[in-house]
């Protein structure tokens, strides 16, 4: 999982104020964009890319998959890849949490709070950081995403008591204030050169039904979730977490679990992308993150078993050159399948993302989730 990168935009991207969105697109364009790997597997042949140049005989099937649910978070991202389509939004609160949020976790946590209001992650630090040390109270901010963020500085807050300042919060937000995550957002350093730390930890909402990871789980085999997964599902249809710190992590930790003998499932999610790059809308730095995955992806690809099949995707857009905006972009995601079992192909546009959870189901032997079509009998050789 490339978490952000985008296939261009949706349908509907106008509706969520995205008309023209393309995160590979954007990212192409920067002098530090060089996608050897992934491009001979058929990226820039996906119809209607944008950009690249199309290889005349593709390694891998190839398409690109239009989103069902209501959203362009990365909860509702996950969510659907693995069978659970989002039809009423997450809620959002484009003008801070009520009164009634703030005055009982404040009340739980025995801190004050300051902000409460959407807010850029990293702006958020340096316009209240200071006080925030001077005070004790902590930064409670938003986005146009739903979600609860927690700011606070590591000297103040250990990263742990942190995490229970979310749980308590993940324990308040319920009912109509259900926000999708309560997300810890630790930071270091002495104004205004504070900088956030590697220590994010995401606080979901359990899914709502059994998603791919359950289904995969009861059929006995093993789910492995590398970086954020877990956190992303509540930790509900894993059988091993392996936490990450960055990009760079979560690839070393994915070769390593090639190396390793076992059935079943293993689901990383490389959050850089989004986090580092497309949020803080930094198309160099993006293009520069896809060009490092692409040179790992060389190294990587013949550790693959005979029986190994590679899917690369994403879960929304977040383009790094939409100034308008710091917020998710409504778009396609790519999806690339490779493996020695799979015959190249392009799949073209598939109708939502649970596709690629119920070819994952078919292919391990679970039962398929109630949405998405299959395509493993499309792509297997």
């Amino acid at each position: 999982m490339l978490d952000s990168f985008g296939a261009g935009e949706a349908p509907d991207a106008e509706k969520f104020g995205d008309k023209g969105a393309s995160t590979v697109v954007s990212a192409s364009k920067s002098d530090m964009f060089r996608v050897t790997e992934m491009g001979k597997m058929g990226l820039f042949n996906i119809d209607g890319i944008g950009c690249g140049t199309a290889v005349q005989s593709p390694s891998a099937a190839y398409m690109k998959l239009c989103e069902k649910s209501v959203g362009k978070d990365t909860t509702t991202g996950h969510f659907e890849i693995a069978g659970i389509v989002t039809k009423t939004p997450f809620p959002t609160f484009p003008k801070g949490f009520p009164p009634e949020v703030i005055a009982e976790f404040e009340k739980r946590t025995g801190r004050g709070t300051l902000c409460n209001k959407p807010y850029s992650g990293t702006q958020v630090i340096k316009d209240f950081g200071r006080e925030h040390l001077e005070t004790g109270k902590l930064i409670v901010y938003t986005s146009a995403d739903s979600v609860f963020q927690i700011a606070a500085h590591e000297r103040l807050v250990p990263p742990e008591k942190l995490y229970e300042y979310c749980r308590i919060a993940r324990e308040i937000l319920v009912g109509k204030y259900a926000v999708g995550r309560v997300i810890a957002r630790p930071f270091v350093g002495e104004y205004p050169d504070f900088e956030r730390t590697p220590n994010r930890h995401d606080f979901s909402l359990v899914p709502p039904e059994k998603t791919m990871l359950d289904r995969v789980k009861e059929a006995g085999k093993s789910v492995i979730a590398v970086g954020k997964i877990g956190d992303i599902f509540a930790h509900t249809g894993t059988t091993e977490e392996i936490p990450t710190k960055g990009n760079a992590d979560g690839m070393a930790k994915t070769l390593l679990l090639a190396e390793r003998e076992f059935e079943g499932l293993c689901f990383t999610n490389l959050v850089d992308f989004d986090m580092l790059y497309g949020h803080r809308r930094n198309p160099d730095g993006y293009a520069a993150a896809l060009t490092e995955f692409d040179g790992w992806l060389f190294n990587f690809l013949p550790f693959l078993k005979e029986e190994d099949i590679l899917m690369i995707t994403a879960d929304h857009g977040c383009d790094p050159a939409k100034t308008d905006t710091t917020d998710h972009t409504r778009e396609y995601i790519p999806l690339l399948v490779y493996g020695k079992g799979i015959k190249p192909q392009n799949l073209h546009v598939r109708n939502g993302f649970s596709d690629i959870g119920a070819t994952v189901c078919e292919y391990l032997g679970a039962d398929l989730p109630k949405n998405g079509t299959s395509f493993l009998k499309e792509i297997m050789k």
